[in-house]
């Protein structure tokens, strides 16, 4: 089987991400998509990021009736800091039998170069990215590369930091959030303060 990788902290998850993951579910050759939860990082404080339990459960309720997709605490036991090319080397010995790639925004490829061991993921993972309203250039070296795949994915500049904004200021964000994940927030007063 074909899986997508769709890492993020998801703080929280809101409809741009499941968009982007429900596009590259239907619209490529890969036959699921999992969203990986980033863990916190144990030595570094932020206020604004929810319990990693509480994130992969608004995964959870987001992704619920959506069968190609699905959530994924991998790197919850592994080492930290997670470095993505450990993730997918323990992903390749758990999963033999699935190919994985990765999926990121165009943004995130422009730094793909400073990525620990960048070249071991291009040379075993194909990479598809979705596009980005932005005004960098592409490197060279990743604009033309056979593993990297340009997928015409809806441009969504959604992001969880508004969001938060937006819930501690009390305005109504309910429309960019799944109905499970806002109720989720609601019930628990996250991000209000």
């Amino acid at each position: 089987m074909k899986i997508g990788l769709y890492f993020g902290t998801f703080n929280p998850i809101h409809i741009g991400h499941l968009i982007i993951a429900n596009h590259m579910a239907e619209n490529t050759d890969m036959d699921q998509i999992w969203m990986i939860v980033t863990p916190h990082n144990p030595h570094k404080k932020k206020n604004t990021l929810l319990d990693d339990h509480h994130r992969l459960q608004m995964v959870f309720l987001a992704t619920s009736e959506y069968p190609k997709i699905k959530p994924s605490d991998i790197e919850f036991k592994l080492s930290q800091p997670n470095y993505t090319v450990n993730t997918l080397a323990h992903l390749q010995e758990k999963y033999p039998q699935h190919e994985f790639s990765l999926i990121m925004g165009e943004d995130n490829l422009n730094s793909l170069h400073k990525w620990k061991n960048y070249e071991v993921i291009l040379n075993n993972h194909n990479i598809y990215v979705y596009p980005r309203i932005s005004s960098e250039i592409v490197s060279g070296e990743f604009i033309n590369h056979p593993k990297i795949h340009r997928v015409g994915a809806p441009v969504i500049e959604l992001s969880s930091t508004f969001i938060r904004e937006n819930i501690k200021k009390g305005k109504n964000i309910t429309p960019m959030l799944p109905g499970k994940v806002w109720e989720y927030i609601d019930h628990n007063i996250f991000y209000k303060k």
